[in-house]
């Protein structure tokens, strides 16, 4: 299977696909100018279209060299444009992931359904392993990691700075492992279906933050 034709997934309510140039004024507006959406990110908050615009040049980069890369996520039904995910490759078979939702989808479930299709793409683009760095405080984003089944890696992580928290805080961050040979059957270990449609043709991540 050629894995850049996967560059849209659709699942129940959503759609994933890549980002592109078009979408710049949309995800400014919608989420990476937000200061409480962002409030946990370890990326800074876009101040400006040009920082945006930057993003989805790293994203086509991501894209050209691995398997896949960011996505955007928008609802099926209406197209909307409600946050970001994807995967940042560390190696063939570890990716680092993550995920970002406007406010106003917060508490809907799409993360995790977002996060879900991600788990069901990712052996096929020869992963074996996925991980999430959480800030500690952020305990829904935790819920949503707890629920599609990763775990806390038992060794401690290095800090990390939080530049949209007061004074650039900095904090060590929860970092939550999957070893996708656990999903076994299709299943994750709470024995959800992971039912996402690859559909062939068609985040900034690393960190993870929004509602269940």
């Amino acid at each position: 299977m050629d894995a850049h034709v996967l560059d849209q997934i659709q699942t129940a309510r959503l759609v994933l696909r890549r980002p592109r140039d078009s979408d710049v004024s949309a995800i400014f507006s919608g989420w990476a100018n937000d200061s409480i959406v962002t409030k946990y990110m370890s990326w800074p908050r876009h101040e400006s279209l040009d920082a945006t615009s930057d993003f989805v040049r790293f994203s086509d980069a991501e894209w050209s060299a691995w398997p896949a890369g960011p996505y955007l996520i928008e609802t099926r039904d209406s197209h909307e444009l409600i946050g970001s995910t994807g995967f940042g490759f560390c190696s063939a078979t570890d990716a680092e992931v993550g995920y970002v939702l406007a406010l106003d989808s917060w508490g809907r479930g799409y993360a995790t359904e977002a996060l879900m299709a991600l788990l069901e793409l990712a052996p096929q683009l020869g992963l074996e392993l996925l991980h999430a760095s959480v800030h500690p405080d952020n305990a829904a984003s935790c819920r949503v990691l707890e629920k599609c089944g990763f775990a806390i890696a038992p060794e401690a992580a290095g800090t990390t700075i939080y530049p949209n928290l007061p004074t650039a805080q900095s904090a060590q961050p929860l970092v939550h492992r999957l070893d996708l040979a656990d999903l076994l059957g299709g299943r994750d270990e709470h024995g959800s279906h992971l039912d996402a449609t690859i559909t062939g043709g068609g985040v900034e991540f690393g960190d993870v933050h929004g509602d269940v």
